[in-house]
C-alpha cells in the first residue's frame, strides 16, 4: 500500500495550482500580487516540511505557467527472452524502467520510444498502453511537488544494442525473480510485477489509477 500523502504536500500543491491558474487569468495588478503571495506561501510550506531550500522550491514553482494540470511521465516496458529492460539511473544509482517526462508536440508513443533509445540504445516500437498510474496512489518516494500521471507502455525492440547515456549508468535485462534495487521515485516493485503479469496475460486491458 502507498504511504498516505502528507497534508502539507496537498496544501502546498493546491495553493500553488490556485496561484498558477490565477496568474494565468488575472489582468488586475493587485490580484497578481495576491496570487504571487499565495505561491510564496505554498513554497514556504513545502520548504519547511520537506527540508528543501526555499529558493529551490520558489524557482520550481515560478517556472510553471499556463493552466495547472498533472505532469505526464512515460515509461517503456520492453521484454527480451522473458526478461525486462531496466536502466540504472546516474542520479541515484538505482534501477528503473527507461523513460521520463513526455515532451510537448509528441504523442505518448513518440515520447516513450525517444526516451528508450536515448537511455538504452534500443530503437523500439510502441505496442500497447499497459497502465495509467496516479503517482500519489502508489508507493513512490519521496513526494513530488506536482501531481504526476505515469504511463507504462509496452514496446518491442526493432534494432540497437545496450548503450548507457549521460542519464544512465548501465542497461540490462532482468528476470522477474532477480529485479535489482529500484529507484522508487520512478517505479515500484508492484509496478514491475504488474508489467510481468501483463506479459503473461496480453488480453488484459490497461490498468488505471
Amino acid at each position: 500500500m502507498p504511504t498516505p500523502r502528507p497534508s502539507w504536500l496537498e496544501w502546498s500543491r493546491k495553493l500553488q495550482a490556485i496561484a498558477q491558474n490565477g496568474l494565468l487569468f488575472t489582468e488586475n495588478h493587485y490580484d497578481r500580487e495576491r496570487y504571487e503571495s499565495i505561491r510564496e506561501i505554498a513554497a514556504q510550506i513545502m520548504s519547511a516540511a520537506s527540508g528543501e531550500p526555499i529558493e529551490t522550491i520558489t524557482g520550481i514553482f515560478a517556472v510553471q505557467t499556463g493552466y495547472a494540470t498533472p505532469k505526464v511521465d512515460v515509461r517503456g516496458v520492453v521484454f527480451r527472452d522473458g526478461d525486462i529492460l531496466l536502466v540504472r539511473e546516474a542520479q541515484d544509482n538505482l534501477w528503473t524502467l527507461p523513460g521520463g517526462w513526455a515532451d510537448p508536440n509528441e504523442s505518448p508513443s513518440e515520447s516513450v520510444t525517444r526516451e528508450i533509445v536515448e537511455e538504452t540504445g534500443f530503437t523500439t516500437r510502441a505496442l500497447k498502453l499497459l497502465a495509467v498510474f496516479d503517482r500519489e496512489k502508489h508507493a513512490h518516494i519521496p513526494p513530488y511537488p506536482f501531481h504526476v500521471y505515469k504511463l507504462l507502455i509496452l514496446c518491442e525492440i526493432e534494432s540497437g544494442a545496450p548503450r548507457p547515456s549521460s542519464e544512465t549508468l548501465e542497461v540490462a535485462f532482468f528476470p522477474e525473480n532477480a529485479i535489482p534495487d529500484l529507484s522508487l521515485a520512478r517505479v515500484t516493485p508492484s509496478q514491475i510485477s504488474r508489467c510481468f503479469q501483463h506479459k503473461y496475460h496480453p488480453e488484459w486491458p490497461a490498468d488505471f489509477d
